[in-house]
């Protein structure tokens, strides 16, 4: 079991841990360090007991804000996971029917009619300018 030195608040500890969870202590001692940190420049030197509960307390606050926050986001995520789902079940909407509007037949012939008879007369006038 390897032991690691570490430094907190100014003060140093031998701590024996686990093979292999060296950086977790070690990443554990930053942080509570950091609040020993705080404490000690606010207040000055402290009791090493007084020094590492009131770190303790600071970061059981912190990790409490945090697991708070957790909670809430995780209650959105299964509303919001609810509501994608709901959406995903949902039957598919009927196909919007388009209607596209279609020039009537007589329409159509009527116009024919009227090209060709405007055809005629340009005929017509052409003739008589020529002559």
């Amino acid at each position: 079991m390897p032991e690691v030195e570490i430094e907190i608040g100014g003060r140093v500890f031998e701590v024996a841990c686990q093979d292999g969870e060296q950086h977790y202590l070690q990443s554990a001692a930053k942080m509570l360090d950091d609040e020993a940190s705080v404490l000690v420049a606010q207040i000055g030197r402290l009791p090493e007991a007084r020094m590492l509960l009131m770190a303790g307390l600071m970061l059981a606050d912190k990790t409490a804000g945090v697991q708070d926050r957790l909670r809430e986001l995780e209650s959105k995520l299964q509303t919001v996971t609810a509501e994608l789902q709901s959406l995903k079940d949902a039957p598919k909407p009927e196909p919007a029917k388009v209607e596209v509007p279609v020039i009537p037949t007589e329409v159509s012939e009527t116009l024919a009619e009227l090209a060709a008879r405007a055809e005629a007369l340009a005929a017509e006038v052409e003739e008589k300018v020529a002559s």
